[in-house]
C-alpha cells in the first residue's frame, strides 16, 4: 500500500450532512446571539410569515432568516435598505450549506440606545409614582380658556383649531408656540407650561404635536418636561405623535390623548350638545309645568263633584268662603309654580346667551388683527436675523473654503470611485486608481509604488 493510500485510511471520512452539521454546531456554539449591525436587502416574506433577507455593508454580507413569532414583536416594518442592528445566532442551513443568521431581535440602528434611555427614564419615573392615577388633575367641564403648546407652524396646531372650531367656537384660544424638536424645545415646553401656569389665563392645557419618529419626538421624553407637566397646576391633555406613538409626557400628563386632533376633541364638549341639552331641559320644566296645573285642575273638578254631591244649601253656604280660600290657595300656588318655572327658564336662556358666539365676534376680530400685525412684524425680524446669519455663514464658509488651499499649490486625493480624503499612503494599494484634485481640473493616476517613510 502507498503512504499516500495509508494517510487516507487513517483520517475519517465526512459525508456532506456530517460536515454541514458539525459546521452549524461550532458556529452555534461559539457565535451564539450576537449583535450584527447592516442595511437590509433582498427583503422577501412567503406566506408561512417568515422573513427572509440579506444583511450588508460595503464589503460584504450574510443571508438572514426571521420566524413569524419574532417578527411580531418589532415595533416596525423591516424593509430594503432600512439600517438596523439583529441579535442573531450563527447557524448554518444544512441542505445548501448556507451560513446565515437566525434573527431573534432587531432594531432600527441609531435608535438602540434612545429606547433604552426612554425606557429607564419611564421606570425611574414609575417608582418615584409620577404616574398614579391619583395625580391626575380632572379637566374643566366647560373651559373659559384653552391654551395650546405646539409649533406655530406645524400642522398639529391647525388640526386643534379645525376642531375647537368646529366644537365650540366660543371658547377663547392661547397659542403659546414652542420648537418641538430640537435641542432647545425641552426648555420652551418647560417655559410655555411655566408662562401658562403664571398667568392663570387658561384653565386647560393642550400639549402636542404631529408624528416622527422616537428621535423626533424626543422633546416630549425629556425629564425636565416630564416634571413641568407634574408641577402644573392647569390641567394638561397631551396629543403627541399617531396613535401607536407614546413619550413620557403621555405618561404623566392628566389624560392622554393619540393624536392632536383627539385632544382638542377631549378639551371641549359639542356646542350642539350643550344646546340639546338646554332645550330638553326647557322641554322637561314645561312637561312639570303642564302636570302640575293638569293636577290642579283635577283637584278642583274632585272638589265640586264632592260640592254638588252633598245639600246644595247649607252646605253650600258653609263651605263657600272655605271654597274660595282654597280656590285662591290653589290659583296662587299655580301662579308661583309658574312663575317659578319661568325663572329657571330665563336662567337657562341666560346661561345659553353667556355662550352665544355672536356676542363676541367684534372682540375676537379685534384680537385677530391684532395677532396677525404681531405675527407679520415677527416674521419680518426673523427674516432679517436669518439673512444676517446667512452672510455670516458665507463669511465663514469662505474662510475654510478648502478651494482657496488648492490655489496655493496644494491637491486633494481620494480614490476614483470615492469621496474618501486620503491622508496617508497606508490607505492605498499598489494598482488602486486615485484622483487628484488641483485648484483647476483634476487627474486620474495609478498607484505603481507606495512607500510609507
Amino acid at each position: 500500500m502507498s503512504p499516500f493510500n495509508s494517510a487516507l485510511t487513517k483520517k475519517k471520512i465526512y459525508s456532506v450532512s456530517e460536515l454541514n452539521k458539525e459546521t452549524k454546531d461550532l458556529l452555534s456554539t461559539h457565535y451564539s446571539f450576537i449583535q450584527v449591525e447592516g442595511e437590509i436587502s433582498n427583503l422577501s416574506q412567503p406566506s408561512s410569515g417568515h422573513i427572509y433577507f440579506s444583511l450588508k455593508d460595503k464589503k460584504a454580507q450574510i443571508r438572514c432568516a426571521m420566524f413569524k413569532s419574532q417578527l411580531r414583536r418589532l415595533s416596525f416594518t423591516p424593509s430594503n435598505g432600512k439600517q438596523v442592528i439583529v441579535s442573531a445566532q450563527v447557524s448554518l442551513y444544512e441542505a445548501r450549506g448556507d451560513y446565515q443568521l437566525i434573527a431573534d431581535k432587531m432594531q432600527q440602528a441609531g435608535e438602540g440606545g434612545l429606547q433604552l434611555a426612554f425606557e429607564q427614564l419611564k421606570s425611574k419615573l414609575f417608582n418615584e409614582g409620577l404616574f398614579d392615577q391619583s395625580l391626575k388633575q380632572a379637566l374643566p367641564l366647560l373651559p373659559k380658556q384653552i391654551g395650546v403648546i405646539t409649533s406655530a407652524s406645524g400642522a398639529a396646531v391647525h388640526d386643534i383649531l379645525s376642531v375647537l372650531k368646529r366644537r365650540f367656537p366660543a371658547i377663547p384660544i392661547i397659542i403659546y408656540p414652542t420648537s418641538v424638536q430640537g435641542e432647545a424645545a425641552k426648555f420652551e415646553i418647560c417655559k410655555a407650561i411655566e408662562t401658562a401656569n403664571s398667568l392663570k389665563q387658561a384653565d386647560i392645557l393642550l400639549l402636542a404635536r404631529g408624528g416622527g419618529s422616537l428621535e423626533d419626538l424626543w422633546s416630549f421624553n425629556e425629564e425636565s418636561v416630564a416634571r413641568a407637566i407634574i408641577k402644573s397646576k392647569i390641567p394638561i391633555i397631551s396629543g403627541i405623535g399617531h396613535e401607536v406613538d407614546f413619550t413620557i409626557a403621555d405618561f404623566v400628563a392628566d389624560l392622554r390623548a393619540p393624536t392632536p386632533s383627539a385632544a382638542a376633541e377631549h378639551a371641549v364638549p359639542s356646542q350642539e350638545s350643550w344646546l340639546a341639552n338646554f332645550q330638553a331641559i326647557e322641554y322637561q320644566l314645561h312637561q312639570i309645568i303642564q302636570r302640575q296645573l293638569s293636577q290642579h285642575q283635577q283637584s278642583i273638578q274632585w272638589l265640586n263633584k264632592r260640592l254638588q254631591q252633598q245639600h246644595p244649601g247649607q252646605q253650600h253656604q258653609r263651605h263657600a268662603q272655605t271654597i274660595d280660600n282654597l280656590d285662591s290657595k290653589i290659583q296662587q300656588l299655580i301662579q308661583e309654580k309658574i312663575k317659578h318655572s319661568q325663572h329657571l327658564i330665563n336662567n337657562q336662556n341666560y346661561k345659553l346667551q353667556q355662550h352665544n358666539p355672536a356676542n363676541r365676534i367684534i372682540r375676537y376680530k379685534e384680537q385677530l388683527n391684532y395677532l396677525s400685525k404681531r405675527l407679520n412684524t415677527s416674521i419680518i425680524h426673523n427674516i432679517e436675523k436669518l439673512k444676517t446669519k446667512q452672510l455670516s455663514l458665507i463669511q465663514t464658509l469662505n474662510t475654510v473654503n478648502p478651494l482657496a488651499t488648492l490655489e496655493r499649490g496644494y491637491s486633494i486625493t481620494n480614490p476614483a470611485k470615492s469621496t474618501t480624503i486620503i491622508s496617508s499612503s497606508k490607505q492605498l494599494n499598489t494598482g488602486d486608481k486615485i484622483k487628484t484634485r488641483f485648484a483647476s481640473g483634476h487627474i486620474i493616476s495609478q498607484v505603481q509604488e507606495i512607500n510609507h517613510d
